[in-house]
């Protein structure tokens, strides 16, 4: 296997939206199943994608940039006087690409935890427990495209299961619940839609511009969980080892004392996610009303406790 291929697709993938294995494999004098073999070893570093279908191919999401401190900046200015040195000899608009890229990158690391464009008075760790610098990156993908009006195209799981791809425009981003959404036009439902970051897989700059279509704050459905499900009215009873864990959850608001024990009160989506928050929460917790509630929790945990008989 050659380091020369493999180098020299990943410089066709950052400067290009996408290509296809027979592309690839004509190109370099190699078969379909070699060029996936490169693309296996790659994805080892770099998160490639393989799209089927009729306008499928392999591409590298645009929510991708260098890991942190993957090169110090003398290096990084030495990389990009290379690829410009590289491009004046051979003229290639890959060179260019890749020497766009790594001058973002200098820029991008200098805000690493913040959303750009902020005054300074909030910090947010955007990311996950599991992945930090790429849920991250997809954050701030969209940010660019909200503030650049560029068409984002996404890979995207829905709750049910089902796997989608779409053009989406998006205009706004949402966080409820210590989840962040996006409201975007999705050109597909041609209407407006919340689309969950952590659902999103791969995300695509199409290089297309629109025109930011007008909607209210009121338009955004932020009490969508309850066209989706059925609410409880629930009723909690708190210990003082979990209160810390529950007023992060609910909020300080809907928690009150009585009789030296902390109640909560507060109606919330009624279904497997609640069961499953209530069962995390072990028994710190416990479910006073309504029946119904109680059951499943009591359910649930009786199934946990047989996985460790």
């Amino acid at each position: 296997m050659r380091f020369s291929i493999l180098l020299d697709i990943l410089l066709e993938l950052l400067s290009k939206r996408m290509l296809t294995a027979a592309y690839l494999a004509e190109k370099y004098g190699i078969s379909a199943r070699t060029v996936y073999r490169y693309i296996d070893i790659l994805s080892t570093a770099v998160p490639v994608c393989v799209r089927s279908g009729q306008n499928g191919g392999v591409f590298i999401s645009d929510c991708y940039k260098l890991p942190v401190n993957f090169m110090t900046e003398a290096e990084y200015e030495a990389a990009i006087e290379a690829l410009g040195a590289m491009y004046s000899q051979l003229p290639e608009e890959r060179f260019l690409a890749a020497k766009r890229k790594l001058s973002a990158q200098i820029k991008t690391e200098a805000r690493e935890l913040t959303l750009a464009g902020s005054s300074g008075t909030i910090l947010v760790d955007s990311g996950t427990w599991g992945d930090t610098r790429r849920f991250s990156d997809k954050l701030r993908l969209v940010e660019e495209c909200i503030r650049d009006c560029a068409v984002l195209e996404i890979d995207y799981d829905s709750r049910t299961g089902e796997h989608s791809h779409r053009k989406t425009e998006p205009h706004m981003l949402v966080y409820k619940q210590n989840i962040w959404y996006v409201y975007a036009f999705c050109r597909k439902q041609r209407a407006f839609r919340l689309f969950r970051l952590g659902r999103i897989g791969a995300a695509v700059l199409t290089g297309e511009k629109f025109i930011r279509r007008p909607f209210r704050r009121e338009d955004i459905p932020l009490d969508f969980w309850t066209r989706e499900t059925d609410v409880a009215d629930v009723r909690l009873e708190v210990s003082k080892e979990a209160f810390a864990d529950v007023q992060d959850w609910l909020g300080a608001e809907n928690l009150y004392e009585l009789n030296g024990k902390h109640y909560a009160d507060v109606r919330l989506p009624d279904d497997d996610c609640l069961i499953r928050k209530l069962v995390g929460l072990g028994a710190g917790v416990k479910v006073l009303s309504p029946q119904s509630v109680r059951e499943r929790v009591r359910d649930e945990a009786a199934k946990i406790a047989r996985l460790y008989e």
